[in-house]
């Protein structure tokens, strides 16, 4: 099995184009989620993917990635900002339905993993978030569900 060229990995994340809904596990009810909604479209030229987020609630943050290549053209990263003024870098992985996000961090900062897996017709991903003090012992943090409003799929 021959591994993707990186246009190939690139063309792949057309699945993510397109807006989405978000709903965490943080409200038991899903009636009473705070809305929240993310966009994916290009950048032009299509090198990169840029994912836009607002969530209608005062404890959490809006935000923006960019997702690319680094520049060794072997990782796919996505580069995350925040209105908290937080930034972060997480290795991204697209494979078999499967979307993977991770990030490694030395005390006193933390680590910080998601795993989502696309549905058969891609218009919904279902996802989990956790974080590790130690990169070694993970708990769950929250869990996040996308379902495309528009879009790709």
């Amino acid at each position: 099995m021959n591994k993707p060229t990186t246009e190939e990995t690139l063309k792949a994340l057309d699945v993510f184009v397109g807006e989405w809904k978000l709903v965490t596990s943080f409200a038991p009810d899903p009636a009473e989620a705070p809305r929240a909604s993310t966009t994916f479209e290009w950048l032009s030229g299509g090198h990169f993917l840029i994912q836009r987020w607002e969530v209608e609630h005062p404890d959490a943050p809006n935000g923006i990635a960019i997702i690319g290549w680094g520049s060794d053209e072997t990782t796919l990263l996505q580069h995350y900002f925040d209105s908290r003024g937080v930034s972060r870098v997480y290795e991204m992985a697209l494979s078999d339905r499967k979307w993977t996000l991770q990030r490694l961090a030395a005390a006193p900062d933390f680590s910080q993993r998601f795993t989502g897996t696309f549905s058969e017709d891609a218009n919904t991903i279902t996802g989990r978030w956790e974080s590790s003090p130690d990169s070694t012992n993970w708990t769950h943090d929250f869990d996040l569900t996308y379902t495309r409003v528009s879009g790709s799929g």
